[in-house]
């Protein structure tokens, strides 16, 4: 089986996927492939009337087909055939999302769209296991916490993860017995399509689901301002989720989950296994060409051992080849679009500008496409844009320092506080900095998720509020009440 395609025979759903069926529309947004600048489609966007008519299809669905109030296990079932219409269909799912997106279809169908398929088969569990509780009170009356849930969810997902984040969203929400109205990136619509037609294929009620594409200014809005979506789940920038909270203020409370940007730091001491932490240094930067919310994007090491480090990082950087997402060979993923490796080369400049030395990369790649370079900036400091910023592209900042204390200070940002990793043979040290780490993950020894779909991710500071992922994302779409029978 051979995953390589040519991107110009691929058949792309284009439409907003309503009910049951696509709701054909003007394409309004053109699309550009990553891999060659080519554009290649149009995408329409959902003004406030068709969000609407999302809306009420959802509504309709819920009450008639009962699905929150159904047998768990009944929804855990359903649940479970989605996830394996999913697996059975993984190569098409690929090239749907490696033509628009960033991810090569050789990551594809072992990476995201299998761990989407577990993600599902994770919440769907929580159906029937996960309910309200029995609380103690005196011998007179009883008490109860009763959840339900919300209703309608609204959700918005970015390009970065495209299927992947998708699930995030729809996996609990489905399993905790709502419906959703959910919006991907207008760069990167179709898997998600197809997702949602899988589902109908699989039992799942009609109108359960429903994708508007979009822009965040009209479609963005229209969802998390509408009055009868109950609740709203949002991945994304920090700039884009304060304007989704300043939104929802304007038009009525609702409870929101927001996982949004990130600034990551890697501190690296000197009795670390020098060899393992180059190799996951290396690879948390330049995996997805840095563009995901937990890039390890703030290098802190040990001065004692940064040389070898940093020669050990250079050579896994500079041996990097970039490749178009259709091929199966590539390694190594374009930049989303030319105007983000624009950003990406001025905040770069902009360091270098500052006094900051480029040790490699600070360039666009030869290549057809937005590539750009994998790169290491030293002789930053804590006032330079690119340890500020959070620029989405495959760029590490180098700093060191001489003891712990320094390691803290240097690690702590004003903003962000997503993730952190950090790499020590030393446990005490590995248990005490983690206490101390202002990040909502925390990886020792190792920079990344694992298919341990249990451990929520969510951040400190403006990295988010609430979490995804875990049974809290399970718990985030349902309400409870408090009742008191007196006996």
């Amino acid at each position: 089986m051979s995953l390589s395609f040519d991107p110009d025979s691929l058949a792309l759903p284009m439409g907003h996927f309503i009910g049951d069926r696509l709701v054909a529309a003007e394409g309004v947004i053109a699309m550009h492939r990553p891999s060659d600048g080519k554009a290649y489609a149009d995408c329409p966007v959902a003004d406030a009337d068709l969000v609407d008519q999302a809306v009420q299809t959802a509504k309709t669905a819920l009450k008639q087909s009962n699905w929150g109030g159904v047998r768990p296990r009944e929804r855990l079932k359903v649940l479970h055939r989605w996830a394996d219409l999913i697996e059975r269909d993984a190569v098409e799912l690929a090239k749907l999302e490696a033509v628009s997106s960033t991810r090569p279809v050789g990551h594809l169908v072992e990476g995201d769209i299998a761990v989407s398929a577990e993600q599902i088969r994770f919440f769907a569990e929580f159906a029937d296991k996960e309910g309200g509780d029995l609380v103690p009170t005196d011998d007179g009356n009883l008490g109860m916490i009763m959840t339900e849930p919300y209703g309608v969810v609204g959700a918005i997902t970015p390009w970065n993860f495209p299927i992947n984040m998708a699930v995030w969203k729809l996996g609990p929400a489905l399993a905790a017995g709502n419906a959703v109205v959910l919006k991907p990136s207008e760069m990167t619509p179709f898997s998600t399509i197809r997702l949602a037609e899988l589902a109908v294929r699989a039992g799942i009620p009609a109108g359960l689901i429903n994708i508007v594409l979009g822009d965040g200014m009209t479609t963005g809005n229209a969802i998390t301002g509408h009055p009868d979506i109950a609740k709203i789940s949002f991945t994304g920038s920090t700039r884009a989720g304060s304007a989704i909270m300043e939104n929802i203020a304007r038009t009525g409370i609702k409870p929101m989950t927001l996982e949004l940007g990130g600034k990551s730091p890697q501190l690296v001491f000197a009795d670390a296994d020098i060899d393992r932490a180059a190799a996951a240094v290396a690879t948390s930067i330049t995996s997805n060409a840095g563009q995901a919310c937990v890039a390890g994007s703030r290098l802190i090491v040990e001065k004692s051992v940064a040389a070898p480090l940093i020669a050990a990082i250079l050579k896994k950087m500079e041996g990097i080849v970039p490749g178009p997402t259709w091929d199966a060979a590539s390694q190594y993923s374009p930049i989303i679009s030319d105007r983000q490796r624009q950003r990406i080369g001025d905040i770069v400049a902009a360091s270098v500008a500052a006094g900051a030395q480029c040790l490699t990369g600070g360039r666009p790649m030869d290549a057809p496409g937005y590539f750009y370079s994998p790169t290491l900036l030293t002789g930053v400091d804590q006032t330079s844009p690119a340890v500020i910023e959070e620029i989405f592209g495959p760029v590490l900042t180098l700093q060191t320092f001489e003891d712990e204390e320094e390691a803290m200070i240097l690690a702590d940002h004003p903003s962000y506080g997503l993730a952190a990793g950090l790499f020590t043979s030393d446990l005490s040290r590995a248990i005490r900095l983690t206490r101390r780490l202002q990040a909502g993950t925390i990886w020792v020894n190792r920079y990344g998720r694992s298919r341990d779909h249990i451990l929520p991710t969510g951040g400190y500071k403006q990295s988010g509020i609430g979490k995804d992922l875990g049974r809290e994302a399970f718990h985030a779409n349902r309400k409870s009440k408090s009742v008191l029978i007196g006996l």
